[in-house]
């Protein structure tokens, strides 16, 4: 069998499977809201990533990355809502501080 020598460990059930494509979907996720720039959207992004790889953590048991989801989860799904609500502010200089970091100064 081709497949059984290429993928030793196919899953065996419907659910399992779902487990794993819901997995590889929250990695996406989180690679594709790195690269987003509306902050809202980003933030739900990554919510809904995270939330993704929740699930299999649970599937897997794996207790520090359940917390290291939940952690990400959580901090995403505040700034959202900071974002909502007008509470989520930047720095008017914070741009400029910014693109000073890399420059200096020529004497």
């Amino acid at each position: 069998m081709f497949l059984s020598s290429l993928f030793p460990n196919l899953p065996s059930s419907i659910i399992e499977l779902s487990i794993y494509i819901v997995a590889a979907l929250g990695a996406i996720l989180i690679t594709y809201a790195v690269f987003l720039e509306i902050e809202r959207r980003q933030d739900l992004v990554f919510f809904v990533g995270s939330a993704c790889l929740f699930v299999y953590a649970l599937y897997t048991d794996n207790k520090v990355f359940m917390i290291a989801m939940a952690g990400l989860g959580l901090a995403s799904l505040v700034e959202f809502i900071e974002i909502y609500l007008g509470l989520h502010k930047h720095d008017t200089n914070e741009l400029k501080r910014i693109k000073s970091l890399g420059k200096y100064n020529k004497q």
